[in-house]
């Protein structure tokens, strides 16, 4: 009989697993390139955030008991597995994302999660008269956008926070999506993450009280 639990059989699974997980990676990079060829302006990036990237967004989350968190453009779901490893329970997390493969993706890799297909933009119409959040990860292309429409965005967001609760944003470029606005919010800012491809950094909203 074949010894399935020696040192050999083990590094043959864990070969195994490294290709299925390799092959998810590169059809994930497919998908979104795909997605990106048929709406640039929606999906903004040619493939995913790195996983560097994706720790370093759901870092600025507190974990606490019962915290619910709203991803806003999460694609393949690399910054939605962050977001669970750091502790946030797929019950209290909230996806929601305009292309319908991906939703379709998300609910089959994270079952228990709530996936809305939909506008991002449109945040306080979708979580109108929900409890405030403790804080919202954002993967949107927000320099596809008018600098008015990012301004609204963060503000509609910023409304449906808890007092000091971040959103979180990333970007690609020098200056932020939307400067800081005295008496109404704070920014600040990561280091750059020079391992993700193309390098990125993260900017933190915080609503002033």
């Amino acid at each position: 009989m074949m010894d399935r639990t020696g040192p050999h059989s083990q590094a043959v699974r864990k070969k195994v697993e490294q290709v299925k997980a390799l092959k998810a990676k590169a059809l994930d990079e497919v998908r979104f390139f795909r997605s990106w060829v048929e709406s640039p302006l929606k999906t903004g990036a040619v493939s995913p955030s790195g996983p560097l990237l994706a720790a370093k967004m759901a870092s600025y989350l507190e974990a606490a008991p019962g915290a619910h968190v709203v991803e806003l453009g999460p694609g393949t779901g690399v910054v939605t597995r962050a977001i669970l490893e750091r502790g946030i329970l797929r019950k209290n997390l909230v996806a929601v994302e305009y292309s319908h493969e991906f939703c379709e993706l998300l609910h089959g890799r994270y079952p228990g999660m709530s996936v809305i297909q939909g506008d991002a933009y449109a945040i306080q119409d979708l979580f109108k008269g929900t409890k405030p959040l403790d804080g919202i990860v954002s993967s949107l292309p927000l320099f596809t956008k008018p600098e008015n429409e990012r301004l609204r965005l963060i503000e509609d967001a910023l409304e449906l926070l808890k007092p000091g609760a971040p959103f979180i944003q990333f970007s690609y470029a020098l200056v932020p999506p939307v400067k800081a606005q005295p008496g109404r919010f704070s920014l600040s800012k990561s280091d750059w993450i020079w391992k993700n491809l193309p390098p990125a950094r993260v900017w933190v909203y915080r609503k002033v009280h």
